[in-house]
């Protein structure tokens, strides 16, 4: 699947993560492929680069593999954000909370105000934080001011999964390193995608 999944013209959801061993960019993936269910707006994959304790340490411009690293523009005129980090001790990891200590300028000029988001998750283990992180993506979000979904329980696969999936978000259980998503994992994605694009388009303007 490309990075980028757009036309430089057409409304589009940001799908932002961070992926050390790449059980949340499977999960960024399927969401991505749920977007793309839904006709008149599309999907933008984005990456943010990993942090150092030395401060001379940087990334390259554009990475090795995966998506690009994602611009503070890019998430100004997104249509709606899906935003997925593992679990770092039931937290968000180091990389996206650093990108969203970058985003003081769009809380000020209030440019995520009033769009829709959801976020999604991967752990090591069943019981390893999978809620706890999400709601901590979640909080930047809501100082923004954007409305965040998740996924209700009308979606058979969150009362049938016994991997991942949670009704606040996406979710993976990477059992013993393991990034293949399961079938209710990729069912729960993609429905989570189908629904954030939805909504997306309910609040463009006319």
């Amino acid at each position: 699947m490309s990075s980028v999944i757009s036309s430089p013209q057409a409304p589009y959801i940001l799908v932002l993560y961070y992926s050390r061993l790449g059980s949340t960019r499977e999960l960024a993936m399927q969401i991505s492929r749920g977007i793309e269910q839904v006709s008149g707006i599309e999907a933008r994959v984005r990456s943010v680069p990993a942090v150092s304790p030395n401060t001379h340490a940087s990334e390259p411009t554009i990475p090795d593999s995966g998506a690009v690293f994602c611009s503070l523009e890019e998430l100004e005129n997104c249509s709606g954000l899906a935003l997925g980090s593992p679990t770092r001790f039931g937290n968000m990891a180091a990389p996206m909370k650093y990108f969203l200590d970058s985003t003081s300028p769009l809380w000020m000029s209030g440019a995520l105000s009033g769009k829709p988001a959801c976020v999604f998750t991967s752990t090591g283990s069943m019981h390893g934080g999978q809620e706890t992180t999400l709601t901590s993506m979640m909080l930047p979000l809501l100082h923004h001011g954007m409305l965040v979904c998740g996924i209700p329980y009308t979606e058979p696969a969150l009362s049938e999964t016994r991997t991942g999936g949670t009704p606040y978000g996406a979710s993976h259980f990477a059992e013993e390193g393991n990034i293949t998503l399961s079938d209710h994992e990729i069912s729960l994605c993609q429905a989570q995608g189908k629904r954030l694009a939805n909504f997306a388009l309910s609040l463009l303007p006319s």
